[in-house]
């Protein structure tokens, strides 16, 4: 990665062009179809990456609006939605298999192959959304 294209010196969504482009594969497609779902909902969410290191350094795509919605991790087998509020969420569709034990987070796993239901995750979404910007007790 070249000096112009490094963390410090691109924005938010130009590192998350980046992750997808740096994929080539069906998780890149993946996250990009996360996005555009998560943009549908909100076309005012931050996108940045954060938490670069050697053995990532593309870093995780993190979606936020008034604290982290959720963040897009890539695996060789799979992609993992983390919703960083996910025990507080409704989930009637059971969307979430994976970080059930958790007393905060919730995950989404998608597998090759594999779709998500797009009005049942814009729902989650907009869900994270309100409660990321709920007043506060």
């Amino acid at each position: 990665m070249s000096k112009s294209t490094t963390a410090e010196t691109a924005t938010g969504p130009s590192l998350v062009d980046q992750k997808i482009a740096a994929l080539n594969d069906w998780r890149g497609d993946m996250l990009s179809q996360i996005r555009k779902l998560i943009n549908e909902v909100d076309p005012t969410v931050e996108e940045d990456c954060k938490w670069f290191k050697p053995t990532n350094p593309t870093g995780v795509p993190v979606w936020s609006n008034s604290g982290i919605i959720c963040t897009g991790e890539s695996y060789k087998a799979k992609v993992k939605l983390t919703f960083q509020k996910g025990a507080f969420l409704p989930d009637p569709s059971g969307l979430f298999n994976a970080s059930l034990e958790g007393k905060q987070r919730r995950a989404i796993d998608i597998g090759e192959g594999e779709t998500i239901d797009a009005d049942t995750f814009k729902a989650l979404i907009q869900a994270a959304i309100d409660l990321n910007n709920a007043p506060r007790k």
